[in-house]
């Protein structure tokens, strides 16, 4: 059983990946900075309320076909899981 910080950061690692971005990249796209991400993407943080809602929000506005809540980021969707941990590890992967 996935902690919700483990999660989060599953869901929050699909969400970078799809669109392709840096965790920098990301990282403005969300309202935070990199070094909170980071911690969140490694299980070393959770976010407040207010910043999971603030994270949703903003996904929304940088894609709004996704429509997510905060309670979206910490539900388990299997399809969420990645198998890579870097952006230029995708490329390797058949």
């Amino acid at each position: 059983m996935l902690s919700s910080k483990e999660i989060l950061s599953m869901n929050l690692k699909y969400y970078r990946k799809k669109y392709n971005l840096s965790q920098e990249k990301f990282a403005e796209k969300l309202g935070s900075n990199l070094v909170y991400l980071n911690q969140i993407e490694n299980c070393r943080r959770k976010p407040t309320i207010e910043m999971l809602d603030k994270m949703a929000n903003n996904l929304n506005k940088y894609d709004s076909k996704l429509n997510i809540t905060a309670s979206d980021l910490i539900k388990y969707d299997i399809s969420h899981k990645t198998h890579y941990s870097r952006i230029d590890e995708k490329k390797n992967l058949k």
